[in-house]
């Protein structure tokens, strides 16, 4: 996900794994890390595009909270990615990324590449 992070307000008290969390305290959900989880995903902190619980991830929300175009961008993604392979050998990144100076966004502003023909 782009985003980086979701904060709430906690309505009631509760115990959350050990922590109590007050009514009115802000919890904050933090993407980043809980799509790296160790216990849910197996070297969490490494790209592996086949891993096979890959979409145990969380990116789009969760119950009432998730996503209403979740399915919409999931057929996007992969409709770019057969797309990209099939019209090109490899896609080569040209020099480093510039990220997004931002604490909520988690995205680039510029990323050259050159794409080869297969």
């Amino acid at each position: 996900t782009p985003l980086a992070h979701m904060r709430r307000t906690a309505t009631e008290d509760v115990d959350f794994q050990g922590h109590k969390i007050s009514a009115g305290d802000k919890v904050i959900h933090w993407y980043l890390s809980a799509n790296r989880d160790e216990s849910i995903f197996h070297d969490g902190g490494r790209l592996v595009v086949d891993r096979k619980n890959a979409n145990h991830h969380i990116s789009y929300g969760f119950g009432i909270h998730r996503c209403v175009g979740a399915h919409l961008a999931d057929m996007q993604i992969r409709v770019l990615w057969e797309e990209i392979v099939q019209r090109f050998e490899f896609v080569e990144v040209m020099e480093e990324p510039r990220r997004t100076r931002s604490n909520l966004i988690n995205g680039y502003t510029r990323m050259p590449v050159r794409v080869h023909a297969r």
